[in-house]
């Protein structure tokens, strides 16, 4: 009690064999004191066999407050001033500062004359640190050890005294004296403070992994440089091999400034300017700790990062400068993968690219769009005589044609001449179906980025994509909160018009995309997918009755605009006639029709709908066109002029936009791998257009690139076995995926249907 009375409280009762605290209890005032002494003794006894236990003072907030001391041996002796230590983390110092920012003068010459006064009874000579606890609440301090050599941590006192300590030890330990002519020190009350310096510890532990630290090859080391900037390397360096063996620190950094929010800035940029790739470092924390508003007011104390969360909220980091360059080297070196094994193209010639137009674009449907709303902008297109069109060469030509590797930059080049020269288009399919998913994988881009700079681009038309219902833009069924956040944000980033169909033409699972677009000032397009062939009295599957019923199915769930979804290109001339009148007749939304050319017929398709009386088409331009793409968007719009159903659109620029895409096209040989004719084995095998070159490169990649013909027939034999389904993306890629399964194997359907 009489110890207890003269360490005062709060303090703490630890077992003296613990150590680390084991047995530790807090004594707040006089009347816990017993029970608690009782307790930790019986917990002494039990953990190493003797009770006896040990007295400390409890600080709760805590300084760690270091004096730097020289000596020598005639008696001399001298501080340098005081360095704040309170960052830390497991008790190793993170973050040093000299001087301490918020330490009261009468606290900093007290402490500094008690080490001084300590360094004398020992007669100490040599650098040393007297290391102190000062209590932040009662502006009281306690003496923890000495430290009788040089420390790291000395960097940042010789930047604000500009004393060699290193230089001074060495002659002290030849005998010269602090203030003869060789070390030359001041003495005490001359020698000088200049501003502030911090010294921060880089090392490879990991802040968001509890500071595990991490090991591996430095790919990439760059270090700061500037004024008022020092570093105390490690051994980092590009190439070097950190192991899990030593300590993780990299380099120490210093920084000066002529006062403390100056080194703090210095100390900010320096960190950011460090370029460490390979392992994970400590650099995002100590970004966060200097740019605290507390640190750089110096109220921190020992605790600071356990009572600081927000320490530990870090921005990744992207690196992506040493990705690209090693991807370039990588490539550089060993060639694209992405076009391993083919054939490179003999020359690139450059695309006639129209001239920039800087004034502001015509009037077109996004304009009428945005001023009518999505139900009236339906009436008005009910009310249209001209065949409405839509391009498809931004989206789903190119997926059909060149496996969906366009380039958002190729897009982006010709984007304001069809701005500006083709208003007329009804709208721009240029987002959506599988260019989503093969813009990141394959072309290293950002599909949101694309629709944001398309839409910047071109303004004034309407903007287009085909969404997999409950599969949104992927392979599986996402949760209903997803694709409805998901149309929510593209209607937000500028989409317009969202075709929405199900694999399977089941309609439950279109409902959840269907209502999403509802609650958006955009336009709902639900398609039926077409399927079989409605004059075949022996396709009775899929007859003109099962889509009549469909359509109406879709207009009652709420659809602004009918889709007729032709992913295969079945859909023959007159079988087109006969399904839009029937159509037409039915429903009272206007009708998109949209259909693919493999046939190498089904422009015809598309002017018989369009004598049948379909509202919308799809075409794709010209030199973008025919095979399994869409249709010739030139030559319908010419075949159209001067009848009932012009299109309006202007031909020489379409003309134009042709001989543009046309070079474009010839860049991507490697990928458009198509048939090169129009072919009657579609109505064999029913291959949706934009899934042909797709699964063509996913046979070349497997090495079954002469084997195409076996998976056509082969893709026919699994849609009949499966039940005369439905294909289309992910349908469609199930009835692929197995089709080449099968030949890669040598297997036939029924054998693999008799597998136990």
């Amino acid at each position: 009690h009489e110890i207890a009375r003269k360490i005062g409280f709060p303090l703490i009762v630890k077992a003296a064999f613990g150590g680390g605290g084991r047995g530790m209890r807090v004594v707040e005032s006089p009347d816990q004191f017993a029970g608690r002494l009782e307790e930790a003794q019986r917990e002494a006894a039990a953990a190493f066999g003797n009770g006896a236990v040990f007295l400390e003072r409890y600080i709760r907030r805590a300084k760690h407050i270091e004096v730097q001391i020289l000596g020598d041996r005639h008696g001399n002796i001298v501080h340098l001033y005081e360095r704040d230590c309170s960052v830390q983390r497991r008790h190793q110092k993170v973050v040093e500062v000299a001087p301490a920012v918020d330490l009261p003068s009468g606290l900093r010459n007290a402490i500094a004359e008690a080490a001084l006064k300590l360094a004398r009874e020992a007669n100490y000579y040599n650098a040393g640190t007297v290391e102190f606890l000062v209590d932040a609440d009662r502006g009281e301090f306690f003496f923890i050890e000495v430290n009788p050599r040089v420390q790291v941590e000395h960097t940042v006192t010789e930047m604000v005294t500009g004393i060699d300590i290193v230089r001074s030890q060495i002659l002290i330990a030849q005998g010269e004296t602090l203030h003869g002519p060789a070390i030359a020190l001041p003495r005490q009350n001359e020698i000088p403070l200049y501003g502030y310096a911090l010294q921060c510890r880089v090392t490879t532990e990991d802040p968001a992994n509890n500071f595990t630290p991490d090991y591996g090859r430095l790919q990439t080391y760059r270090s700061p440089a500037g004024f008022g900037v020092r570093l105390d390397g490690g051994s980092a360096y590009g190439g070097a091999t950190i192991t899990p063996y030593y300590d993780s620190l990299l380099v120490k950094i210093s920084t000066w400034g002529r006062d403390f929010e100056e080194a703090c800035h210095r100390m900010d940029r320096s960190l950011r300017e460090f370029r460490v790739r390979g392992v994970k470092t400590n650099i995002p924390f100590l970004e966060n700790v200097v740019n605290n508003e507390d640190f750089r007011a110096g109220k921190v104390t020992t605790s600071f990062l356990d009572q600081t969360p927000s320490l530990f909220t870090f921005v990744p980091r992207k690196d992506r400068a040493t990705k690209l360059l090693m991807w370039l080297g990588e490539t550089i070196v060993n060639g694209n993968p992405e076009v391993a094994g083919k054939t490179k193209p003999k020359q690139f010639r450059p695309a006639p690219v129209p001239a920039h137009i800087a004034a502001e674009p015509p009037r077109g449907t996004r304009n009428l769009l945005n001023e009518l709303g999505p139900r009236e902008f339906a009436r008005w297109m009910s009310r249209e005589q001209r065949l409405l069109i839509t391009d498809t060469t931004f989206r789903d030509a190119h997926q059909s044609l060149l496996a969906t590797r366009m380039r958002t930059a190729d897009m982006l080049h010709i984007a304001n001449f069809v701005s500006h020269r083709l208003p007329n288009l009804f709208s721009l399919e240029m987002w959506g179906g599988a260019t989503f998913d093969v813009t990141m994988r394959f072309l290293l881009e950002d599909p949101w980025q694309r629709l944001r700079k398309l839409r910047e681009a071109i303004p004034n038309i309407c903007f287009q994509m085909l969404f997999r219902a409950s599969n949104a833009v992927g392979y599986t069924a996402y949760p209903d909160n997803v694709v409805r956040e998901f149309v929510l944000q593209a209607a937000r980033e500028g989409m317009d018009i969202f075709r929405i169909f199900d694999s399977l033409n089941w309609l439950p699972n279109m409902q959840v995309a269907m209502e999403a677009v509802l609650e958006t000032d955009r336009l709902c397009e639900a398609a039926i997918c077409y399927t079989g062939d409605i004059l075949d009295p022996a396709r009775s599957k899929y007859t003109l009755k099962y889509y009549v019923k469909m359509a109406k199915e879709l207009e009652k769930m709420g659809a602004h605009i009918l889709g007729i979804k032709d992913m295969a290109g079945l859909l023959r001339p007159y079988a087109a006639e006969v399904l839009v009148r029937a159509l037409r007749e039915e429903v009272g939304i206007p009708i998109h029709f949209h259909t693919h050319d493999t046939s190498g017929i089904n422009a015809a398709s598309v002017l018989k709908a369009a004598d049948a009386g379909v509202h919308v088409s799809d075409a794709a331009i010209a030199s973008m066109s025919g095979q399994t793409s869409q249709p010739n968007l030139n030559s319908i719009v010419a075949a159209l002029a001067n009848t009932p159903r012009d299109t309006g659109l202007d031909l020489d620029a379409l003309n134009q936009c042709a001989d543009y895409w046309e070079a474009v096209r010839t860049w991507y040989a490697p990928f458009d791998t198509g048939p090169k004719s129009g072919t009657a084995e579609v109505y064999l095998h029913e291959m949706p257009g934009g899934q042909f070159t797709n699964l063509k490169e996913q046979a070349e990649s497997m090495g079954l690139g002469e084997r195409w013909p076996e998976i056509a027939r082969m893709y026919r034999d699994v849609n009949m076995a499966f039940g005369d389904i439905v294909k289309v993306t992910p349908s469609s890629k199930v009835v692929g995926d197995l089709a080449i399964f099968l030949v890669s194997h040598d297997m036939t359907i029924g054998q693999f249907a008799s597998l136990p």
